[in-house]
């Protein structure tokens, strides 16, 4: 009933269905991420083509590129077996990369993690690539043995530690690595909201002198905020990609 008990009857509005596209999954951030991944694509065949001795400025970008991720990720974090990962590396660092700073183009305006959803999903990947590392080096009794038994550790603080250990090797790495590059994206997004937003809100809309000077002030100053966040942005890919590193090191590494 429409009337004393509170209750309102369910609306056309609730039930969205797009003529176009069918589906209300199928939206701009999902499209955006389809889009990095294309755009990711034709930047690694187009740096990796036509290589030359004496690289040109396409090329040296590339391998300056590459060796970032090689040297200062793959094989600092990872150790002699690196070469096997690279690949899940480079690709991670490039497709994150590319997604967060479409929070600063114009038309855009939102990076892709700024949904946590999104960010669950590569946490999911890393914990699988991960996983199954460990799993491909030692065997799975060994595997679980090594990251939930320390070793030095006393038997009769087994009952203790292993749930722990449980808790921090499986659960707790890919919540974690989901949220940090959630909320750094989404608070990023956020502030660049309420400077643009506000800002053009006192220019055109508030009344007074003052009022529209603080807004155009605001309106400038997002442009030094749009340079921060190309900043964090590629830090928050860079720190993703250290941690991914970081977690299938601790799964082959024979102690743990």
């Amino acid at each position: 009933m429409a009337g004393g008990g509170g209750y309102t009857p369910p609306s056309a509005d609730d039930f969205i269905y797009d003529p176009i596209l069918g589906t209300t999954w199928l939206n701009k951030v999902f499209l955006q991420s389809i889009l990095a991944l294309i755009i990711v694509m034709v930047l690694w065949f187009v740096l990796s083509r036509n290589l030359k001795v004496v690289p040109g400025k396409r090329q040296f970008f590339g391998e300056m590129l590459y060796d970032f991720i090689r040297n200062g990720v793959g094989r600092d974090m990872i150790g002699h077996d690196f070469r096997r990962y690279l690949p899940w590396l480079l690709a991670f660092f490039t497709f994150i990369l590319v997604n967060n700073w479409f929070g600063q183009v114009f038309f855009v305006m939102l990076p892709t993690y700024s949904l946590v959803g999104y960010a669950y999903g590569s946490a999911l990947l890393v914990w699988i690539i991960y996983i199954t590392a460990g799993i491909r080096k030692h065997g799975l009794l060994k595997y679980l043995k090594l990251q939930t038994m320390p070793e030095g550790v006393p038997w009769f603080l087994y009952l203790m530690i292993i749930p722990l250990e449980v808790l921090s090797n499986f659960i707790t790495r890919p919540i974690t690595l989901a949220l940090r590059l959630f909320a750094n994206m989404f608070a990023g997004h956020l502030v660049i909201m309420v400077f643009v937003v506000g800002g053009g809100f006192l220019v055109t809309q508030a009344d007074g002198l003052i009022n529209n000077i603080g807004g155009g002030v605001s309106l400038i100053f997002s442009f030094a905020v749009f340079g921060l966040e190309l900043f964090i942005g590629a830090l928050q890919a860079y720190i993703f990609t250290v941690l991914a590193a970081q977690y299938i090191e601790s799964s082959i590494s024979e102690a743990h």
